[in-house]
């Protein structure tokens, strides 16, 4: 089945130099982007990560430092990624979690004011999880009848994580062909930031996730505890999640204006 878009939606896959958020960097990225018609382009970037990629990365996606040694770094790059996917909507599988905070920290070290406030995410798979619980390779093996070449090549990826949504959709009928709907049902938390360490409670007030003020309102702890804001700020936080509790604590001193 083919998906019904409004607007382009960039599948995209990304190979680091491992999974901490806020220290890790991209080595490679690859987009699909599709068009509400049915057109789709596709790039991929090798990128220098500007740091030593560690053995025990290299042995899973094969990416050596020499091989980025002479490749443009991210933020050398990041206006034509930046350029693909604005006005888009992401889908990836396991991008919730992982590729999209990681291609937001990346773009935002390169001072591009990423944010997706307009964007739906669709994290194929959640959907898969929630119907199967496979990995990307099962996946494609499962609703498409195909073996994954080349796995942990971002460009693989990303065509494999487009087929098995077109799949999903074929294979059940209770979902939606909808990137709106598909993106709420692949949401695995309602997290203000992309890391979670800002959630809503059910007001949809931002309210701390973790640490000595897990459940409390945001707004008013950094208004009663300011000097917390501060700790934040300068402690090893993801910068999107910095970018949030800017955002909260500039909202809550314009009401007081």
């Amino acid at each position: 089945m083919e998906l019904k878009l409004t607007k382009p939606i960039c599948f995209f896959d990304l190979e680091t130099t491992g999974t901490n958020l806020a220290k890790d960097r991209i080595v490679e990225i690859a987009i699909l982007k599709v068009y509400p018609n049915g057109n789709k382009e596709s790039r991929t970037w090798l990128v220098n990560p500007e740091m030593e990629i560690p053995k025990e990365v290299i042995a899973i996606h094969g990416i050596s430092n020499e091989k980025v040694a002479n490749e443009p770094t991210f933020k050398e790059l990041s206006k034509q990624i930046y350029d693909m996917i604005k006005g888009c909507d992401l889908g990836g599988y396991n991008s919730n979690r992982f590729d999209i905070p990681l291609l937001a920290e990346e773009l935002l070290r390169a001072d591009i004011d990423f944010d997706m406030k307009n964007m739906l995410a669709v994290d194929v798979q959640t959907i898969f999880h929630k119907k199967e619980q496979r990995t990307l390779a099962a996946a494609l093996k499962f609703y498409c009848g195909k073996d994954l070449i080349d796995a942990h090549s971002a460009a693989a990826d990303t065509e494999a994580t487009y087929e098995v949504l077109k799949s999903q959709l074929d294979k059940y009928e209770d979902l939606e062909n909808d990137i709106k709907w598909l993106s709420q049902y692949s949401a695995r938390k309602n997290f203000a930031d992309f890391a979670g360490f800002i959630s809503f409670n059910k007001k949809g007030e931002e309210v701390f996730s973790f640490g000595k003020y897990k459940g409390k309102l945001v707004e008013e702890v950094l208004e009663k505890e300011p000097g917390y804001f501060g700790w934040l700020q300068n402690a090893d936080f993801p910068l999107y999640t910095k970018k949030v509790l800017t955002a909260i604590k500039l909202r809550k001193l314009n009401t007081k204006l």
